[in-house]
């Protein structure tokens, strides 16, 4: 079992930054596949970034990959997210994920509650 509380969320004016926290205890946290999902009304719940077991992030698109970045401090046992020149779009509820890996939010088996993050134009 793993237990995922993230945090940092808010509201942002557009171009400014947040970095997001995912609190993880419970089974050993370095060995999963960890992940930040989102969601914005009336979507549905999109993968944004993963890093693997040996450091190695993925981006869901370039966009994503020039402004965000996922990390983990394996000491501290919490996954970030940091997101510069943030976008309107950018809008919506952050989850964390933890499991065997993937883009696809069926392949995690552990998820924090969300935190909102509100980027105003």
């Amino acid at each position: 079992q793993v237990q995922l509380v993230e945090s940092g969320g808010g509201l942002v004016q557009a171009g400014g930054s947040l970095r997001l926290s995912c609190a993880a205890s419970g089974h050993t946290f370095s060995t999963y596949v960890m992940a930040w999902f989102r969601q914005a009304p009336g979507k549905e719940r999109e993968f944004v970034a993963l890093t693997g077991r040996m450091g190695i992030s993925t981006y869901a698109t370039d966009s994503m990959k020039g402004r965000f970045t996922i990390s983990r401090d394996i000491a501290r046992n919490t996954l970030y997210l940091q997101m510069n020149s943030l976008k309107p779009e950018d809008t919506a509820v952050y989850y964390c994920a933890a499991g065997a890996g993937g883009v696809a939010f069926g392949e995690y088996d552990y998820w924090g509650q969300g935190t909102q993050v509100t980027v105003s134009s």
